[in-house]
């Protein structure tokens, strides 16, 4: 199923906080998909664009956070945190100026976030670089 059930605070319809037992991404789904960009291996596809990375990448994305942050989307940050850091590797990779400057690359990245957020859906779902 890939969820862990566990005791969480939420919020009613009031606005009052309580502790509700929801399911949120279990330890080993967030692992598995982590492997899964690991595989994916980005730092490798230099001569795509940040547009074709994601426009291959879109659909499995946005499956995972359909999935995932139904119910705990604050789960699924360690996951997105990963993939933006999967992709500050590439632009390292990619542009000469980036290269051996990580807080460089996800400035970059950070700004391409916000001007263009469709183009990976965890960005969407507000998990910017």
């Amino acid at each position: 199923m890939g969820y862990t059930f566990r005791p969480r605070r939420s919020k009613d319809r009031y606005g009052r906080v309580f502790v509700n037992f929801t399911p949120g991404i279990s330890r080993s789904s967030s692992k598995a998909i982590r492997q899964t960009v690991r595989g994916w291996r980005l730092q490798l596809k230099s001569e795509k664009s940040v547009e074709d990375l994601g426009n291959m990448f879109r659909p499995e994305i946005r499956g995972w956070i359909n999935y995932y942050c139904k119910f705990y989307p604050s789960g699924f940050s360690a996951v997105a945190r990963h993939l933006n850091y999967a992709l500050v590797r590439w632009a390292m990779r990619k542009f000469k100026r980036l290269r051996g400057h990580k807080t460089r690359a996800r400035l970059w990245l950070s700004r391409i976030a916000k001007c263009q957020p469709w183009l990976f859906p965890h960005w969407q779902a507000g998990f910017l670089p």
